[in-house]
């Protein structure tokens, strides 16, 4: 490693993002490397066009110190994958430029969100630390994974979003909550088994399995999710609640009040094995996984990402 705060450097960025701004982000970027030099030992910028894009570049990122990712939850998600095909001791570090509607994972960081001159400083100042990553089979997450409504609801706030909605973040996410728990009616039927235990059988609502704390744009579903101890952290109702409960536990998850409930589980695990009766809605980092059979543990110690 050269004794530039960055190294060598691959920017990434999603000019899509943040609703076209990420274009502005990703020049403004540009920019600051080349006028900041001695942040870094040089520097190469990708702009993405598509889906799956990010992963194919940072798939190829071999010989670089740093990744800097600019853009929302979905293009780190893109570039967390395409990493995560690199062996450990060929993987760049990895740094986050947030320019999304949700930001999730800015958020576990510590970084500022939306703001690329506040971040880049975060950055260039900041110190690695080694994180964890969540992998559900064989698909790596950053932050989250989540079965039922809640994905149900995150996957009709990616749609929305599509849609040119004005709403973003948290708004939207509780517009799109209000609207699936509404019509919300029975669970959804499942055997889990966590770390080879006893299968269980149960019919979650609700059922998330985190890296960091927050989902939908900061709704804090496992609020002490740590993404460097190790193990996922989970959440699900074991009780059917009536639909105003429902309600409430949805806002009482904004800031992680509803894991006080007694229709609340909370719990950490190293592996899981999940069989649905019927596929589930499912998320993971906000992207779509469809079928009845999910095998899910945590790498530890995967990736080295820089805290501001």
């Amino acid at each position: 490693m050269s004794g530039s705060p960055l190294g060598r450097t691959l920017l990434v960025a999603n000019p899509a993002a943040h609703s076209g701004r990420g274009a502005e982000g990703a020049e403004f970027a540009r920019r600051f490397l080349g006028s900041y030099s001695s942040a870094t030992d040089g520097y190469d910028v990708r702009l993405t066009s598509g889906p799956g894009e990010a992963t194919s570049i940072a798939a190829r990122a071999v010989g670089y110190d740093t990744l800097v990712v600019l853009g929302g939850d979905g293009v780190i998600h893109e570039v967390v994958c395409g990493l995560m095909s690199l062996p450990r001791e060929r993987r760049p570090r990895l740094a986050v430029l947030p320019l999304g509607s949700g930001n999730d994972y800015a958020r576990t960081l510590g970084m500022a969100r939306n703001d690329v001159k506040a971040a880049f400083a975060q950055i260039v100042r900041g110190t690695p630390r080694s994180v964890d990553v969540g992998r559900v089979n064989g698909t790596y997450f950053a932050e989250t994974l989540s079965f039922g409504l809640d994905a149900a609801i995150a996957l009709d706030t990616t749609a929305r979003r599509a849609a040119d909605t004005s709403q973003e973040g948290e708004a939207l996410f509780v517009t799109s909550g209000l609207k699936i728990l509404s019509r919300a009616r029975k669970g959804f039927a499942c055997r889990a088994s966590f770390d080879g235990g006893e299968p269980r059988e149960l019919s979650p609502h609700i059922f998330a399995f985190q890296i960091g704390p927050s989902y939908g744009g900061g709704f804090r579903i496992c609020p002490d999710a740590d993404p460097t101890d190790g193990l996922l952290d989970v959440c699900l109702n074991v009780r059917k609640p009536a639909l105003p409960h429902l309600l409430a536990l949805f806002g009482l998850a904004r800031s992680g009040r509803h894991v006080h409930s007694r229709a609340v589980e909370t719990r950490q695990v190293r592996r899981a094995q999940l069989e649905f009766v019927e596929a589930p809605p499912c998320q993971v980092d906000g992207e779509a996984l469809e079928g009845t059979s999910f095998s899910i543990d945590v790498v530890p110690a995967a990736l080295n990402v820089i805290f501001p």
